[in-house]
């Protein structure tokens, strides 16, 4: 890869975007926002249910099939001071699947409202889940970073954590919707085809979608595939540094199955991914394909992508085939008897950037001075001013329930 993007000024992916731009809600029906064509550097639009007309026959197309979880729990202390604590990541156990198995003890990586008011002490609060009574505690832990380690303890060996996720979190629906989150969003804030839970925030490219979409997509011979990202909070999280170098990516979960890396070996290593997530999931497995062939012995932290790992590689590694980086990942899950890769991810992906698998991308628009935005101008080689002018000029919605793109390089 050409150039190292650590020096690319965020200020310069400014554009104004005024509150009333920002979709507050959904529209009632998914699939008829509108959809941004950018192919080839010419703009033009249309409604999401025509999309599958302008995808060639045979591609394959990838979701993330993560759920969003209702990660939000609320405390009242005896003061009458109001406690959230937003579950990010499973601490112990560390696996998702496991962690909401758990009965009578979780630990999870969260963040902390109104923390001044929790110097110390034990949070308390009594529930009734799946008809039986329980006590649920909250004690803190050591602080990393922002966010700190909470032990929850229960007092009932038949409730499971994710029972009391479902009964008591509250979905996390982006900060900048600036409102509550409410009973319609349980359904409007997840794809159609989520799954897997562990995200604390929707893969938004996915909320078009309805299953009439999904069936013409296959019936004009498209491939779909699914992966899974857990998007995690940080997704939000500002660039607040002025060059992005000072900016830390947040480590995000992945898991790819071994029929979808077939899948794409198959297609020659070329997709088209449904949201950023995607896109993060996709490009990831070309560096991890390219460290098992310079070590095929790598460890689970070794597979582990860097922030600045696509940009540091020695030029020998950079021009590896894609396809043969697959295969590589390929070999390792028949060595390792694994029906799926598990492993985590923080790249950033930046103008500069070369992209490997991904051919064509299917997302929504970004914040200003965001680390997706970036994502995206890398991918329309610089070009993402020429979409969010027309987007703003012609009435498209913005962020997370807004209207849909298109991008074909």
């Amino acid at each position: 890869m050409k150039e190292n993007p650590k020096h690319i000024h965020i200020s310069d992916f400014n554009y104004p975007l005024p509150n009333e731009r920002i979709a507050k809600f959904p529209l009632p029906v998914r699939d008829q926002s509108k959809l941004l064509l950018y192919r080839h550097g010419e703009v033009s639009e249309d409604i999401f249910t025509s999309l599958p007309s302008y995808l060639p026959k045979g591609s394959l197309m990838i979701f993330n099939n993560t759920k969003v979880i209702q990660a939000r729990l609320h405390f009242r202390k005896e003061t009458g001071a109001l406690i959230e604590v937003f579950c990010l990541e499973p601490i112990s156990p560390n696996d998702y699947v496991l962690n909401f198995q758990q009965t009578e003890h979780a630990a999870w990586l969260c963040m902390i409202g109104n923390l001044k008011k929790w110097k110390e002490g034990i949070l308390q609060r009594d529930m009734e889940v799946k008809g039986q009574k329980i006590i649920l505690t909250a004690s803190r832990g050591k602080c990393q970073g922002t966010s700190h380690w909470i032990d929850f303890h229960w007092n009932n060996p038949e409730i499971t954590f994710a029972d009391i996720l479902e009964t008591f979190g509250e979905l996390p629906i982006p900060p900048y919707l600036n409102r509550e989150t409410q009973e319609s969003d349980k359904e409007t804030y997840q794809t159609v085809y989520s799954k897997i839970k562990g995200s604390v925030a929707a893969p938004t490219a996915g909320l078009h979608f309805t299953p009439r979409v999904l069936d013409a997509l296959q019936d004009k011979g498209i491939d779909l595939e699914e992966l899974t990202l857990h998007v995690g909070a940080g997704t939000f999280k500002p660039v607040k540094s002025e060059e992005i170098e000072g900016h830390e990516m947040h480590t995000e979960y992945i898991s790819v199955s071994r029929k979808t890396i077939e899948k794409l070996i198959t297609h020659e290593a070329q997709a088209v991914a449904v949201g950023t997530t995607s896109v993060r999931t996709l490009e990831s497995l070309y560096h991890i394909g390219v460290t098992l062939l310079r070590n095929p012995e790598a460890t689970d932290e070794e597979l582990h992508v860097k922030q600045w790992q696509p940009y540091e590689t020695e030029t020998e590694f950079q021009n590896i085939p894609a396809t043969e980086a697959l295969k590589a990942i390929l070999n390792y899950l028949n060595n390792s008897h694994m029906e799926a890769l598990h492993t985590s991810t923080q790249i950033i992906i930046a103008p500069g950037y070369d992209y490997k698998i991904v051919k064509a991308m299917v997302t929504n628009f970004h914040q200003p001075q965001s680390t997706l935005l970036l994502l995206v101008s890398a991918f329309v080689k610089g070009n993402w001013r020429t979409i969010y002018d027309y987007a703003l000029g012609h009435n498209f919605r913005f962020l997370s329930y807004g209207d849909s793109s298109l991008l074909i390089p």
